[in-house]
């Protein structure tokens, strides 16, 4: 019956970042950002899905930060990001210019991985100047860019029009989640997991996921309901990565291929096996091997710079 926001410890527990800090978004919004790692090591940044915050990263943070400097940030409303009543595909990718803006340097380049509605942020900045300074690859991890409510099988019947109107009534639900219980684990592992995911990984999430307030959990839904992000897919001119399990019922393999399909330049689609929608915390290390293989190759300074933290280390 426990509200905490995460899991205190194992593998899915959030390590302690080196540093903290806000960026200010062009509408005033307040985004809370954490740097973990070396300070000038190779740069990541993550961003993270729908009812989701930086606790859902922790995997790839506990281990990328070892040789990278990882930053992450909560989406407006999540986490430790307070509710602002902008909700749109433009406010998320004022959020992520802001936060490239305050953490890297000018003409730096880093990996950029999105998560679910984190890709989406990253389809609707694929324009923005900051995206085209300082992206050197991305990866999107389960995620869409359109008709995400009509192709979703949460609702286990054919596609149509009535599977598409419970669908969006169930995703848009102003209901709150309430306490993280047995059932309440076993629902979330339904829709946003897939079967073989064991206790740790379910209950990472559902702790999660419930602490989203209620309210920000609507308002983006209505924002994921109308998603029309074709455009900015096909703007998306660094190399990128794409990552699906083949059980996700919130995006069906469908959008990965049509994101392979569309990407100008698409290095790689892999779809998981009985995997969900929550690819990085159901494989950690394949996310977290896609993110850091990235960096390697497109990251002008990752190889030399990991290579003087193994000797320091040494």
């Amino acid at each position: 019956m426990s509200r905490l926001l995460h899991v205190a410890d194992g593998p899915y527990a959030p390590p302690v970042p080196a540093h903290e800090l806000t960026a200010t978004a062009a509408d005033g919004a307040r985004i809370h950002v954490e740097v973990h790692g070396p300070e000038h090591a190779p740069a990541v940044v993550l961003a993270h899905g729908w009812c989701c915050s930086t606790a859902f990263w922790a995997a790839q943070i506990r281990a990328l930060a070892a040789d990278h400097r990882v930053i992450a940030y909560d989406q407006r409303g999540h986490g430790r990001s307070p509710a602002n009543p902008a909700y749109g595909t433009e406010p998320l990718a004022d959020d992520l210019e802001a936060v490239l803006e305050a953490t890297l340097a000018p003409g730096e380049r880093a990996v950029i991985a999105g998560h679910s509605m984190g890709g989406m942020t990253l389809m609707a900045a694929a324009t923005r100047p900051a995206v085209r300074e300082h992206a050197a690859a991305a990866l999107l991890c389960s995620t869409g860019s359109a008709r995400l409510v009509a192709s979703a099988t949460v609702v286990p019947m054919r596609a149509g029009r009535v599977r598409t109107w419970l669908t969006r009534r169930i995703l848009g639900s102003r209901a709150p989640l309430g306490p993280v219980t047995p059932l309440a684990r076993r629902i979330l592992k339904y829709g946003t997991m897939g079967p073989g995911s064991n206790p740790l990984m379910v209950d990472a999430c559902a702790r999660i996921v419930h602490a989203c307030p209620s309210r920000v959990r609507h308002g983006w839904s209505q924002v994921l309901d109308l998603l029309d992000l074709d455009h900015g897919l096909r703007e998306l001119r660094m190399p990128v990565e794409v990552v699906v399990g083949t059980a996700d019922r919130l995006t069906p393999p469908v959008h990965a291929r049509e994101l392979a399909a569309a990407l100008p330049d698409c290095v790689g689609l892999t779809e998981l096996p009985g995997l969900g929608h929550m690819t990085p915390v159901e494989a950690p290390d394949l996310v977290t091997g896609k993110i850091r293989a990235l960096a390697a190759t497109y990251i002008p300074s990752a190889r030399g710079e990991r290579a003087v933290l193994a000797e320091e280390g040494a």
